[in-house]
């Protein structure tokens, strides 16, 4: 089976690199934030142009935190997509707010004109998602935000590396925020999480947050959390982090093909490109009519897939309180339906790929 991604291929490619970090890591007896977390934060920091990057226990918590630093809560709204992972309107609601849903456009990201339709008295902040990597319309976004005094909160948890009019995902709001989950492009064997910040308030805040409330041992400022990034984690993702750049290049490539073999193919709609953005196609997803029946057919022909996302966060049973009904996000729901994604991966061989594609062009629509 070839599969959607391949992260132990990844991490074998610098094992004994790892290894080595694991090592340093076991004889340091510094097993919590330690040397190998301040020296991954500063390099983020650093790549990115921020001010502060700090690392936390996953994404998840990563969303939670910097909306809790920001002192979002009962009775406040955030708008944001309903086409993304669980996580981005989960963690909204964890800190007691109410999510608010927009459409999104063809780039699969938050419609900026969506947005502006959906501020009230109560919103608080707009939280886009940079999905599949591929940032969204963050001009529009911030614009938006600065006439209403509102928040910008990029969820970039699948966008490492990307870049928007040459600037990286992640220092592009008031604060971001990155997962490292093992088949996210950066990535650790093991759960992590990041936020990135030039306000330093916020980010001493999500210190303190992150150690239970503390900023010294044994006093406490108020009710935090305990999300922190592992040694074992930071040593491992510092190791990745030289070899990233290498590995999204090899995303775009692949990428490139897949745009040149399959664009004639007249079932699939392909992602759009956005010339003033660096996608790093963190997922290739393509759109078809017939996604179940290329779906077995891919999967007959030993290809794996996977649809991202099948059923949209708005019409999740657990959110049926806030009263939303099937129609409500044509755009996102059509999507839901229609969209999933093929392998693609740093380690992916020329052959694997050709397989894909010629599976591609062999399916044989059937039927009305």
């Amino acid at each position: 089976m070839i599969p959607i991604t391949d992260p132990k291929g990844q991490f074998t490619l610098i094992q004994e690199k790892i290894m080595s970090q694991i090592n340093d890591v076991l004889l340091s007896g510094n097993y919590i934030l330690g040397h190998h977390v301040t020296e991954f934060e500063n390099q983020i920091a650093k790549r990115l142009g921020v001010s502060d990057a700090i690392a936390v226990a996953n994404g998840t918590d990563a969303l939670v935190l910097v909306l809790r630093a920001y002192n979002i809560g009962k009775g406040d709204e955030v708008i944001t997509t309903p086409f993304s992972f669980f996580a981005t309107a989960e963690a909204i609601t964890r800190v007691g707010a109410t999510p608010v849903f927009a459409d999104i456009d063809e780039t699969f990201n938050l419609d900026p004109e969506k947005v502006r339709g959906k501020i009230t008295s109560a919103t608080k902040a707009i939280l886009p998602v940079h999905l599949f990597g591929l940032p969204a319309d963050m001009d529009q976004i911030n614009t938006i935000a600065s006439e209403h005094q509102l928040i910008v909160i990029e969820d970039a948890c699948q966008a490492f590396g990307a870049k928007y009019k040459g600037k990286e995902a992640g220092s592009l709001g008031d604060a971001a925020c990155f997962s490292f989950f093992p088949t996210k492009n950066l990535s650790t064997m093991g759960d992590g999480g990041l936020i990135t910040t030039s306000d330093k308030n916020i980010a001493e805040r999500i210190r303190t947050l992150r150690s239970h409330g503390s900023s010294k041992k044994y006093f406490h400022q108020e009710i935090g959390y305990n999300s922190r990034l592992d040694e074992l984690h930071a040593a491992i993702l510092l190791v990745c982090l030289k070899y990233i750049d290498s590995w999204n290049e090899k995303r775009r490539l692949l990428a490139q093909r897949y745009y040149k073999d399959l664009d004639a193919v007249p079932f699939l709609k392909l992602p759009p490109i956005i010339n003033h953005s660096t996608h790093v196609y963190h997922l290739f997803s393509i759109q078809s009519d017939h996604r179940r029946d290329l779906i077995h057919h891919l999967k007959q022909l030993g290809i794996q897939t996977g649809i991202y996302y099948p059923c949209c966060i708005h019409l999740q049973e657990v959110y049926k309180n806030l009263g939303y009904q099937k129609g409500d996000f044509p755009v996102a729901e059509k999507m839901s339906q229609s969209l999933f994604s093929i392998p693609l991966f740093p380690t992916m061989t020329s052959g694997e790929q050709s397989q894909v594609i010629s599976a591609l062009r062999g399916f044989e629509v059937t039927g009305s």
